[in-house]
């Protein structure tokens, strides 16, 4: 009887550390954003430093400043890099533009931990300020994809990054209604396509701070800021915060998406439907100032901040156990950002290195 229940202990116990082994931990990491366009910031080896001291596993930066990569080098910090809208034409007319892009930026870095490129950022049909990189956007990704695949480099994700304009108003309640404007569908559905195609997530900018904002007479402080509240129930389902309500929001979205591409591909070819891709946290943050009124505050930066760092972990209702990979933005203010007064406010850290506030970033 001994002998069997040693047996049945052991088996049990190699069970668990199979599963603990084969678990993606670092899928609920956190990262942090790393935008340069202030004065007065730190040098990036600085910042590397400051990654590193605070146990901040990923950085996300929106182009591929060289000063950066190389301060990267060997750090582990696991990265996604971004290629901006104005290089993106000449990246999709030209497959060996792509090839030297990727040369240059990625090959040429071999000891840096890439993870994502990010090519394009927010570019959308509806968007007057980015609605020209629309003919560029998916080729661009395609010649990237097949640049990384060629180059051995088949392991980095290949991915753009929306924002929440792109999701039909009228479907944002409850969640599982969620779909992208019909405007917008006829770019965005092959992109998702194509995401679908290679395994890569689809990043959202996503700020329940903006919504409560905009309406605070329906939308509560606590359920915006991922405090602890009553919650909501849609559709026999509970939400007890913004963020998931707004991911599965997009969630949703792609899962009609997908079902749209892989519709016609079946009826085509006989195929299977494939799965929609994942949603990726690409942005998501409160600032400490600049709003004109007390919902812009170092507390209330603080407090979301922090109670986003948990919940990512966690998955949503719509993908329970699925945790989503979420970048805060941002680690400094930007004093020279476009935009509004917000916009320049929503640093973690000082231009000297000092938090703003103390964050837990595991």
């Amino acid at each position: 009887m001994a002998i069997t229940m040693n047996y049945f202990f052991l088996s049990a116990m190699f069970i668990l550390i199979f599963l603990f082994t084969s678990l993606d931990f670092t899928a609920a990491q956190i990262g942090v954003c790393y935008g340069r366009n202030g004065a007065g910031l730190p040098p990036p080896s600085r910042v590397v430093q400051l990654f590193k001291q605070y146990n901040i596993k990923r950085m996300r930066i929106y182009d591929t400043d060289q000063a950066t990569l190389e301060a990267l080098r060997g750090s582990g910090i696991e990265l996604t890099v971004g290629i901006l809208n104005m290089q993106l034409q000449d990246i999709a007319n030209s497959r060996p533009n792509a090839d030297r892009w990727v040369q240059t930026n990625i090959r040429n870095y071999g000891n840096v931990n890439f993870r994502t490129i990010i090519v394009g950022n927010e570019v959308s049909p509806i968007r007057g300020d980015t609605q020209q990189y629309v003919p560029f956007l998916l080729n661009a990704m395609r010649n990237i994809r097949a640049a990384l695949d060629a180059a051995s480099l088949g392991s980095i994700k290949v991915t753009t990054a929306i924002e929440t304009e792109v999701v039909d108003p009228t479907t944002n309640f409850p969640p599982s209604k969620g779909d992208f404007k019909a405007e917008v569908r006829p770019f965005l559905d092959p992109i998702v396509a194509f995401l679908s195609d290679t395994g890569a997530p689809l990043f959202a900018n996503i700020y329940p701070f903006f919504a409560y904002l905009n309406n605070k007479a329906q939308i509560s402080f606590n359920y915006a800021f991922l405090q602890p509240n009553s919650g909501i129930t849609a559709d026999g389902v509970y939400y007890d915060n913004l963020y998931y309500a707004l991911v599965d929001v997009m969630n949703a979205a792609l899962e009609k998406s997908a079902a749209r591409v892989s519709g016609a591909a079946s009826a085509d070819q006989g195929g299977p439907k494939k799965p929609p891709p994942e949603v990726g946290g690409g942005e998501s943050g409160v600032p400490t100032a600049g709003s004109g009124d007390a919902t812009s505050s170092v507390e209330n930066a603080r407090i979301y901040n922090n109670n986003l760092v948990r919940v990512v972990k966690n998955g949503t209702p719509r993908r329970p156990g699925k945790p989503i990979e979420t970048y805060i933005f941002a680690m400094f203010d930007e004093s020279d950002k476009p935009g509004s007064e917000m916009e320049k406010h929503f640093g973690l850290f000082n231009a000297n290195g000092d938090p703003k506030y103390p964050m837990n970033f595991n």
